[in-house]
């Protein structure tokens, strides 16, 4: 269509995130905290709790589409949970970025995690997540993730089913389970090891390659199903095998195909940096390179170990205010000069035990 221009992938990672930078340099008050609307049910009870960020506000997001993302949207992600024989309320939270989402809600959902983890007096444990490289953690509270192409806006709810845009998504089965992706409708994305649904709005047809799993083939049954019965039962269910009867199927895969950067790090080797404002400015040195131990993290200081497949951020029991509200911002800034910004971010406060922090430090 004319004038519509391709959103561009990762767009948010060039961003030297001032919007976030300026906020937090004013400190997030907890009165500012409570006066949010969002945040007055957050973490009352054990369980996962879900916003979505539109034009810099913080809206729940429906628990019926839980594990459901679009890739133009971002999103806040609270864990709350009790530590066997405990008592006492402990959280995770993370906010998570679609590919194409903007600068300006990455900006406003790495705020609002801040401002959470001030309403819950500094308790959680914050973690970035973006699309495509979440963490183990964040796959662990969802059966099925999905991502959709979009805006939570462009969903199915919000059309009608006669001009609903054609969908292909991908069911791919890991160690952590079944993955629900939306690809391009494109030959060159289906593989004979995988599942995948065509979804034409009032037509639902269910490709099974040769080599796929009877996991994706359920998993996929059973989200094709579910689509349909969210669509009133109108839609027509079909499924196919690859090598028969696949001419409906293929006559729709005629969409432009994307390529896609593979953000990893060439340098596999590990790193920890300093930061401090003990010199009255803040500073960012290289400490040490390689094996890192607990013994290389100082109580003054906060600590960037980036391991090349995740970041974690260490905030000394000593550090001031703003480098401890500022956390997020320098693991950002940080990351956006490397070849691999999109990597998991995890801030933790020392003391606090974190099975993935520990495990980065055995390996």
């Amino acid at each position: 269509m004319a004038g519509l221009r391709k959103a561009k992938d990762y767009d948010w990672k060039d961003s030297n995130l001032a919007l976030f930078g300026s906020d937090t340099e004013k400190q997030v008050k907890k009165e500012s905290a409570e006066s949010e609307p969002a945040w007055r049910k957050a973490g009352q009870k054990v369980g996962v709790q879900i916003w979505r960020i539109v034009k810099f506000k913080v809206t729940e997001w429906p628990t019926e589409d839980y594990g459901k993302f679009y890739n133009g949207d971002s999103y806040i992600v609270l864990n709350t949970y009790k530590e066997e024989g405990g008592e006492q309320l402990l959280y995770d939270v993370h906010f998570w970025i679609g590919k194409h989402s903007t600068q300006d809600e990455y900006g406003t959902a790495a705020y609002k995690t801040v401002e959470l983890d001030t309403y819950l007096d500094d308790v959680p444990i914050q973690h970035r997540e973006v699309q495509g490289h979440e963490s183990d953690l964040f796959r662990s509270y969802f059966k099925t993730i999905t991502i959709l192409t979009g805006g939570a806006d462009s969903g199915f709810r919000k059309v009608k089913p006669e001009e609903y845009r054609p969908r292909l998504l991908h069911f791919h089965g890991d160690r952590h389970g079944v993955k629900v992706k939306e690809v391009p409708r494109n030959k060159a994305n289906v593989d004979t090891g995988d599942v995948y649904i065509l979804d034409l709005g009032l037509k639902l047809i269910q490709w099974n390659g040769k080599g796929s799993n009877k996991d994706e083939r359920f998993k996929a049954m059973q989200y094709m199903r579910g689509i349909a019965s969210e669509r009133g039962g109108k839609p027509s269910l079909d499924t196919v095998d690859e090598g028969s009867g696949t001419v409906e199927f293929d006559k729709h895969l005629n969409e432009e195909n994307e390529t896609e950067d593979a953000f990893q790090a060439l340098d596999r080797t590990r790193e920890l940096y300093r930061l401090s404002d003990a010199s009255g400015k803040m500073t960012f040195t290289l400490e040490k390179k390689d094996k890192v131990s607990k013994t290389d993290f100082d109580s003054q200081d906060v600590f960037i170990y980036d391991t090349k497949g995740a970041v974690f951020v260490w905030i000394g029991k000593k550090t001031t205010m703003t480098e401890r509200k500022n956390a997020m911002t320098y693991a950002h800034n940080y990351l956006m000069k490397t070849d691999h910004p999109l990597v998991p971010v995890t801030c933790l406060s020392e003391g606090r035990k974190v099975p993935a922090f520990e495990a980065a430090l055995a390996a």
